[in-house]
């Protein structure tokens, strides 16, 4: 996978890169990260990326050429094909809200742009005629697009295969599937007296895997009963002692183990 990140900082991400399994699957040549400063595509002497808004107001925007040019370059290097298919994403509080499904999306793509903004916002012409997404990370206000470029790279990398190591690993977690994940425990299996439940001792795989489904769906109803709406509860085959029961109008689940 490759990651064209157009940003006029691209010093922020050095240490973003190199450390931890990012870093790991870019020397295993699983994921590349292109930073591109825009700036290197203005075309006055004073590399000038941002003016002052029509019809004005606080602020600079960001110019379109710079922008339109570092994409363009980009495709340059692709078929026609590749280049209709290069999701070109604007990192924006206008756009859709960021979550472990848009990411699962964006895992499928070989490459993609990410813009990162600055200043008081981009010319609409960038929005309207170049970029094919808009995303947002939360309903907060940042500096500018690097931190939420580097949410987004770091989520849908670790999609990639290859990049985590076990093909299984992103299956488990918090909202791969829907719910938050079960309690995790480690050595020693006492610890200031505070034990690790007996079931994940027992060497059953089949109760432990259905002791983590129940521990699921109980933390989600806990955390974020918001998000069971969207999930499938049906017990499966075979685990007739899972009493689950789903009541949508008020969101309330009830799982017991007989």
């Amino acid at each position: 996978m490759i990651v064209h990140v157009l940003t006029l900082f691209p010093e922020i991400f050095q240490t973003f890169i190199s450390a931890s399994i990012l870093k790991r699957a870019i020397d295993k040549g699983l994921v590349q990260i292109n930073l591109i400063n825009f700036r290197d595509y203005s075309h006055d002497k004073h590399h000038t990326v941002d003016d002052s808004p029509y019809g004005g107001g606080a602020g600079m925007v960001l110019k379109p050429e710079p922008i339109f040019e570092a994409v363009e370059a980009i495709k340059q290097g692709l078929n026609t094909e590749e280049a209709a298919r290069l999701p070109v994403i604007l990192l924006t509080p206008q756009g859709r809200t960021f979550n472990q499904a848009v990411a699962q999306e964006l895992s499928t793509h070989s490459a993609m742009v990410l813009i990162c903004g600055h200043y008081e916002g981009f010319d609409e012409r960038i929005r309207e005629h170049l970029v094919t997404d808009e995303i947002s990370i939360g309903d907060y206000v940042l500096t500018g697009g690097e931190i939420p470029a580097m949410a987004v790279i770091d989520a849908v990398t670790r999609l990639a295969p290859g990049v985590l190591g076990c093909e299984e690993s992103p299956l488990d977690e918090s909202h791969a599937a829907g719910l938050l994940e079960y309690p995790q425990y480690t050595r020693p299996p006492e610890f200031r007296g505070w034990g690790v439940p007996e079931i994940l001792l027992s060497g059953n795989h089949a109760l432990i895997a259905r002791w983590r489904r129940e521990q699921s769906v109980k933390r989600t109803m806990e955390r974020r009963p918001d998000m069971l709406g969207k999930v499938n509860l049906t017990p499966e085959t075979g685990k007739k002692r899972n009493n689950v029961q789903l009541t949508r109008n008020c969101a309330i689940i009830k799982a017991e183990a007989l």
